[in-house]
């Protein structure tokens, strides 16, 4: 089972684990955290999943799409380590991702 680590805008880790391949989007949604609004469903129309990635897990997820990169970029909170959480399939081979939920716009 592969356990991903979500830190939440108040600063509390939240441990999720998975054993299908879902979106992260999903697994915080299912969760119960609220604060990831994921408005679109996981569309990548909308923005409301923003996380920021932990810089040593960059290299193991997908690469950003352009229609991503289009939405994150219009977000004041966008850095170089911003994703949409829709857009991450978590799976084994991301056990101990660790994620932290972007400041609402």
């Amino acid at each position: 089972m592969a356990q991903l680590i979500v830190t939440q805008r108040d600063g509390a880790e939240v441990i999720i684990e998975s054993t299908g391949d879902r979106s992260v989007m999903e697994l915080i949604r299912d969760q119960g955290i609220d604060e990831l609004l994921a408005m679109c469903g996981g569309c990548c129309s909308c923005a409301t999943c923003h996380v920021y990635v932990d810089p040593l897990f960059l290299d193991r997820v997908p690469p950003i799409s352009e229609s991503e990169h289009d939405l994150l970029d219009g977000n004041d909170s966008r850095c170089s380590n911003s994703r949409l959480s829709c857009q991450i399939p978590f799976n084994e081979a991301l056990d101990g991702l660790r994620v932290t939920v972007a400041p609402e716009e």
